[in-house]
């Protein structure tokens, strides 16, 4: 049987999890008897939860809302989710919750135990996030702790990734659009490589230390965004741009734009500059917005829309034909 302490913080955990526990239930998760069952939740009464008895034939519980916090009391995992949560909260510009975050940091440092403060205070996540619909890929604790532990203590990393063994020297753990990357130089390719954590399989030991090198662009959030945005100068910008006069207000352009920028040229007109990864994407980004356009510049992005109509074009005609 666990110890006394272990049995409580497991109880809690499962409390936590849903609603309505049967006593027999928690018995059999716990591997204990209904006695112990009881006996635990009344010590964790004593401590301050708001534990309510369900009448039935086997009895049960449930963990009630509470007017004051009482003691709180996390397992490994859920104090390594939780501080993720915070540095994620915490490097995250323009949310408005980084200094409140900061400060709920700072305390959860303080109590954890010495074990478990060494763990955490090596997991240094960076956040170079942006909205996104799409749910997020799961990575293991123990996975993510590995690699911020490679991070902070400058160890050169193994691991296996797709069909080859990679060796790097990891820099900076991020998350984007809802994925875990790694941001590391990868020593047999002599270049810097991102790759996704939820693919990593890590080989022991680490390798020997290293001495950390500068990110291109200067910043781990500029190098992130020029990757993503297929961007080969690191600067963050994308690598085709076009500028376009709309027959849409400004205001109107403006609620469905993120990463452009958007000018008044009249009453119902205005000027569009907007970046893409490729010129036909860009052209097909522009057209979405269902307004007449004119474009200032570049050629290439009058090309685009050329390719782009007759390709449309061949399309109709196919289908034209069909019928």
């Amino acid at each position: 049987m666990p110890k006394t302490s272990a049995r409580l913080l497991a109880l809690l955990s499962l409390l936590q999890t849903r609603r309505d526990w049967s006593g027999t239930v928690l018995a059999d998760r716990l591997d204990i008897s209904l006695r112990t069952v009881r006996r635990d939740v009344d010590r964790l009464r004593e401590l301050g939860y708001p534990i309510a008895a369900i009448k039935g034939p086997d009895g049960g519980y449930r963990l009630r809302a509470g007017t004051e916090l009482p003691p709180l009391l996390f397992d490994d995992e859920q104090a390594v989710a939780l501080t993720v949560a915070l540095q994620i909260a915490a490097t995250t510009p323009g949310n408005g919750l980084a200094e409140a975050a900061e400060r709920a940091l700072a305390t959860i440092r303080q109590v954890l135990p010495s074990r478990l403060r060494h763990r955490i205070n090596a997991l240094q996540v960076t956040a170079v996030e942006r909205p996104t619909t799409r749910p997020a890929i799961p990575v293991g604790g123990d996975t993510l702790l590995a690699i911020s532990n490679a991070v902070h203590a400058r160890e050169i990393l193994r691991f296996d990734y797709g069909d080859s063994t990679r060796r790097v020297e990891p820099h900076h753990v991020i998350i984007w659009d809802g994925r875990w990357y790694l941001i590391a130089w990868d020593l047999d390719r002599d270049d810097w490589r991102t790759f996704r954590a939820d693919r990593i399989a890590l080989r022991t030991p680490n390798g020997p230390r290293f001495t950390p090198r500068d990110v291109p662009g200067g910043d781990v959030a500029t190098y992130v965004t020029s990757t993503f945005r297929g961007s080969s100068d690191a600067t963050g910008r994308w690598p085709c741009q076009g500028t376009v006069i709309l027959d849409l207000p400004a205001a109107t352009v403006a609620l469905y734009t993120r990463d452009g920028l958007v000018e008044e040229a009249g009453p119902d007109r205005c000027r569009l500059t907007l970046g893409s990864w490729s010129w036909p994407s860009l052209a097909a980004a522009i057209a979405r917005y269902d307004a007449d356009i004119e474009v200032i510049g570049p050629a290439e992005l009058t090309a685009a829309f050329t390719h782009l109509a007759g390709r449309f074009t061949r399309i109709g005609a196919k289908r034209a034909g069909e019928a």
